[in-house]
């Protein structure tokens, strides 16, 4: 193991408290807001205004954005054509509910045509409210009307949001505290987490067998669970600590899918429109799924819209089944539409690649060089190092102190997964290469740091 120099100094200006404009306001705010609020907890930052890959906060402080918006700024901040392109609509038209519109239709029209081809033939598009959990409401209820079953069959780890049905499909317990009567008829099954494992193998004594597993309970006659509606599916758990599925995993679940006539949901608010390095992250696993939860980055700028794209054979809605105030946000569809022209014009794609195993090489250098990381991992730029216990101080803790001494120097980053032991990094798709740099320089430099603190303690 290389012995690391000592940690540096800390910097000069302590990024990691807000300035007096800033205390003022997230005083107030603490005051005025709901307790439910969670970033300012963690990232006491309030925001002045933001370029690219920076966020400048009110007392006139810069910090990098690794967490752009939980992803939605897929171009991070203020990208000028986007700007443009909301610009050129907001004389026109915001808002038109489901009515057809120039831009609707493009955006329709474009985020079909992303599609793989042999898709794109027998696909739908139903628009839903503003979030990704209305999109995964949605895809529920298509899935139930379609099929007349009730069951769902959801995965460990998952996360697919915080409405009512979306809380219940996700994994987590500690959000359902105190709640009664979610939906029923949700079953969890084991998810291809190799690095913690559910069934505790390793991957030279497993066979997929956490697929196996929800093989055998669905074709089991004693098995439990009767035929479900549906099955959700992340291909990289965000919330759940950015882990990605294995391929051979995905495609057995996928097979199991199609051979028990059991319509596959994708869940691609988070993974979606680049994140992972391929417009959909699905297209990377060689599967078709039946239906697709898209949000987060569909605009390019934060801009609210959600939609599900599904098979053709699905469409049993009747007039009103789903509806929402804001599926008609004419801003979105403009910002949309220059997204995909920045991406094809500018490459993005390939830069998400690129950046991703630039970012990797200093993750897993930071790995080697401490006694921190247990694990580095993910796809394309939706990245995550979980973190080990060191002596007393849980791997919790220890994600904790990294994502503050990240704070102090400069650097935004979340943290998730199982006991929120996981360092995530969800940076903008079109990131500079020296950004990336700049950033793991920080986090080698916060790594010092934790490991020097516990190591004096001990």
């Amino acid at each position: 193991m290389q012995t690391l120099a000592a940690a540096p100094a800390a910097p000069a200006v302590d990024l990691g408290e807000p300035g007096p404009i800033g205390r003022e306001l997230l005083d107030h705010q603490s005051r005025t807001e709901s307790n439910a609020r969670t970033y300012p907890r963690r990232l006491p930052v309030a925001i002045g205004e933001a370029s690219g890959s920076y966020i400048t906060d009110v007392d006139g402080r810069r910090y990098i954005d690794f967490l752009t918006g939980a992803g939605v700024l897929a171009l991070g901040h203020n990208h000028p054509d986007l700007i443009t392109a909301v610009q050129g609509q907001l004389t026109k038209l915001t808002h038109g509910l489901d009515m057809p519109t120039p831009v609707r239709e493009e955006f329709k029209r474009r985020q079909l045509g992303m599609l793989p081809e042999p898709m794109r033939g027998s696909m739908k598009m139903h628009f839903c409210g503003p979030t990704g959990a209305d999109g995964v409401e949605a895809a529920i209820k298509l899935c139930k009307k379609a099929t007349g079953r009730g069951t769902v069959v959801a995965f460990q780890g998952s996360y697919h949001g915080s409405t009512h049905a979306a809380m219940s499909m996700t994994s987590e317990t500690a959000p359902k505290t105190g709640l009664t009567n979610l939906l029923p008829g949700v079953h969890f099954a084991p998810y291809g987490y190799c690095h913690r494992c559910p069934l505790s193998l390793t991957p030279d004594t497993c066979v997929t067998n956490c697929a196996e597993f929800l093989a055998n309970t669905l074709n089991d006659t004693h098995g439990g669970i009767q035929k479900p509606a549906a099955i959700i599916m992340e291909l990289v758990q965000g919330e759940g600590g950015s882990i990605p599925a294995p391929v051979p995993f995905v495609r057995r679940i996928a097979e199991l899918a199609k051979s028990l006539d059991i319509p596959l949901i994708v869940d691609e608010v988070q993974t979606g429109c680049g994140r992972t390095g391929t417009w959909f992250s699905f297209e990377q696993y060689g599967i078709e799924p039946d239906v697709i939860v898209a949000s987060k980055g569909l605009s390019g700028m934060g801009l609210p819209v959600s939609v599900i794209m599904y098979n053709e054979r699905l469409d049993v809605w009747t007039p009103g089944s789903h509806i929402g105030t804001f599926r008609g946000n004419n801003l979105a569809f403009a910002s949309a539409n220059a997204f995909l022209d920045v991406l094809a014009r500018d490459n993005v794609l390939a830069q998400v690649r690129e950046r991703s195993a630039q970012l990797m090489a200093g993750l897993r250098q930071i790995q080697i060089d401490t006694t921190l990381v247990s694990d580095v991992r993910g796809r394309g730029l939706m990245l995550g190092m979980e973190m080990s216990g060191r002596g007393t101080a849980s791997a919790s803790e220890v994600a904790s102190r990294f994502q503050r001494e990240a704070l102090r120097r400069g650097l935004i980053v979340e943290i998730g997964g199982r006991e929120d032991c996981v360092v995530r990094l969800l940076p903008a798709l079109n990131v500079p290469a020296e950004t990336v740099d700049e950033a793991v320089a920080i986090m080698r430099d916060a790594a010092r740091a934790v490991q020097d603190d516990l190591t004096a303690v001990a």
